[in-house]
């Protein structure tokens, strides 16, 4: 979702996105009661089920111990700075103890609060912690109630919404992002975004908000594609690392590691984040083949990082071969195409020091007249099968030239 409405000045918005912009990468997992008939978060409406018989899901839902921690290890393995975890779908069942519901799994299910064990995961990893919060509940009575010209019926449901937000900000410590879905048919004033929002600051000053709520707010939310927001304007990319956000059973459609580094390079290279999603099994394991590409990912992440985490969009033009980053006195270039033994990169007004094959620590060769660069060196075929990154580094900051069109 990309905003269509301006940003409103905030001057602590540079200062509470810092981390965010460093990070880059994340993971999106969706896991709840849909996990159980393991077609996908949206089997409730697909497949209208009505409520009464959808909460037969409930007491089979039951995450195995430790499976937090699981999620949180598999997100730092491969190189990613922040979780986002659904606390409430669209279904309507609370991964929280919310004193607003009686369809928690503290009250129906594994009684236990999810949210919790997440949290203390993700903090025991050195993560950020997200929570995802779905501003529909299709088991509330008040969902449509606006919609069917009763207030009344509408202002109970607000009063639900915004008190469920006033649970996940309180009772969790800090919260470093809050991340809205499922909008449905009523704008900011409908939903009240101006007061829900700032509740959830005073609660979190260091929060940071996406735009579904209707209004702009820290961050635009593309979702399954890349979308680059205009420049200033921060973006993070959502994508399913398969086909559905939440356990499908059926479900081999698999992006390879490849793929993933190819969309995180992209994305960068556009100045926006990557969040990835999982959906765990109904015992809240990670899949093993979500497991199996997301470690491929980390051990790529540990040589090729830096070039990723703190990078930026770059003013260099002339990326024949992939898509270049910038970060202090480097440019990094992911070879999307391998160029074999020899590169030729034009744009450059300022004099390169040195250029180094990351994926072997290879230094290579390298010729400099006006703003054409010539490196020889490469390996004649591929060194990293997820593909290789250039290392430029300048005497100085880069700088630019125009190449002819």
């Amino acid at each position: 979702m990309i905003s269509s409405l301006p940003q409103l000045p905030d001057p602590t918005r540079a200062e509470r996105m810092a981390w965010w912009r460093e990070a880059r990468f994340g993971m999106f997992i969706h896991y709840g009661a849909y996990a159980i008939p393991g077609r996908g978060e949206w089997v409730m409406n697909r497949e209208r089920i009505p409520f009464e018989e959808y909460r037969k899901f409930y007491p089979r839902f039951q995450p195995r111990p430790g499976c937090a921690e699981e999620w949180a290890r598999t997100a730092a393995e491969g190189g990613m700075k922040y979780v986002t975890l659904t606390t409430r779908h669209h279904d309507g069942y609370c991964l929280w103890d919310s004193k607003l519901s009686e369809h928690t799994t503290v009250k129906l299910g594994p009684r236990r609060d999810l949210v919790a064990e997440y949290v203390e995961a993700l903090r025991r990893h050195g993560l950020r912690v997200g929570l995802y919060y779905s501003l529909k509940d299709w088991s509330h009575p008040g969902w449509l109630a606006k919609q069917n010209g009763d207030e009344a019926g509408h202002a109970a449901f607000l009063e639900y919404v915004h008190g469920q937000v006033r649970e996940l900000c309180t009772n969790y410590g800090k919260i470093d992002v809050l991340w809205y879905d499922g909008p449905g048919p009523y704008d900011e004033k409908g939903w009240r975004a101006d007061e829900l929002n700032g509740m959830a600051r005073k609660l979190q000053p260091g929060l940071i908000i996406n735009c579904r709520s209707h209004l702009a707010e820290d961050f635009d939310t593309p979702e399954n594609h890349v979308a680059a927001s205009p420049p200033g304007r921060a973006w993070e990319s959502n994508m399913t690392l398969n086909d559905n956000w939440g356990w499908h059973a059926g479900d081999f459609n698999h992006k390879s590691p490849r793929e993933v580094i190819r969309l995180l390079t992209r994305i960068v290279h556009l100045d926006g984040n990557f969040m990835l999603n999982i959906g765990p099994e109904p015992d809240g394991r990670v899949p093993a083949e979500s497991a199996a590409i997301l470690r491929q990912v980390g051990a790529w992440m540990r040589v090729h990082g830096e070039a990723i985490h703190g990078a930026a969009r770059t003013n260099f033009q002339w990326h024949h071969c992939g898509w270049p980053t910038e970060k202090g006195n480097c440019v990094y270039e992911y070879l999307n195409n391998y160029p074999g033994t020899s590169i030729v990169l034009t744009g450059f007004a300022a004099p390169v020091r040195r250029a180094t094959l990351m994926s072997t620590g290879q230094e290579l060769m390298l010729g400099q007249h006006g703003e054409k660069l010539t490196l020889w060196g490469l390996p004649p075929r591929e060194p990293d099968p997820l593909g290789a990154v250039l290392k430029i580094e300048f005497e100085g900051k880069p700088k630019y030239g125009v190449v002819p069109q």
